[in-house]
């Protein structure tokens, strides 16, 4: 069951969405405990490889690894990238939602914290850092509602848009674990959520196999 009830709609193989499975007051917990998880990692902006171009999110993390980017490479780490403090625990809420989403996987390691302002994007990428496939990736969508599009497993496959709202809970696992996806645009204005507007995202994901 969960959270708030919600229905769970098939959007694809493997693609799992739960419109509204959090309420308002839930999505005011979660945004109370990222600001906590912030002071103690506060958000960077991570950079292209090679390029060192900087993306259009700013990002921090929670759990035991963590997922970054800058010249060197894509990686995940166990501290963060500008402090060289470990990121703080996973709140228990996310644990939650994960045994209630992806209660057959192995539990999460990393949540990764994108904020998006207003006018960020997202380009069609894959969750491939990670040493396992064998778990789903859990986003969640906090303010402002997001255009989303997945497609499959190669670049140039057919792909799906539609909107995830503030409180939605996306899985994608299985054949659709690789998936190319990425956000279009956002709804500014759509969410009273987020007191300077834009889009927090996260994304819970198992990042080592089974030892």
């Amino acid at each position: 069951m969960t959270h708030a009830g919600t229905q769970a709609i098939t959007v694809l193989p493997g693609v799992i969405h739960y419109p509204g499975y959090y309420d308002a007051d839930a999505c005011r917990a979660l945004v109370d405990q990222l600001r906590k998880i912030a002071e103690a990692a506060p958000f960077f902006t991570p950079t292209m490889p090679k390029t060192d171009k900087p993306f259009s999110v700013r990002m921090t993390n929670c759990g035991s690894l963590g997922w970054v980017s800058d010249r060197t490479g894509y990686r995940y780490q166990p501290d963060h990238p500008v402090t060289g403090r470990p990121w703080p625990p996973m709140p228990s809420e996310l644990t939650a939602l994960w045994q209630d989403v992806a209660a057959d996987a192995l539990p999460p390691e990393a949540c990764l914290v994108n904020y998006y302002e207003p006018t960020a994007r997202m380009g069609l990428h894959q969750d491939r850092d990670e040493q396992t496939f064998d778990a789903p990736v859990v986003s969640v969508s906090l303010g402002d509602t997001a255009l989303f599009r997945i497609g499959g497993t190669e670049r140039r496959d057919p792909t799906r848009s539609f909107r995830l709202q503030s409180g939605d809970v996306l899985v994608f696992g299985g054949p659709a674990r690789l998936a190319f996806h990425g956000i279009d645009r956002l709804y500014a204005g759509s969410s009273t959520l987020l007191d300077k507007g834009g889009r927090l995202n996260l994304t819970l994901r198992r990042v080592t196999p089974k030892p």
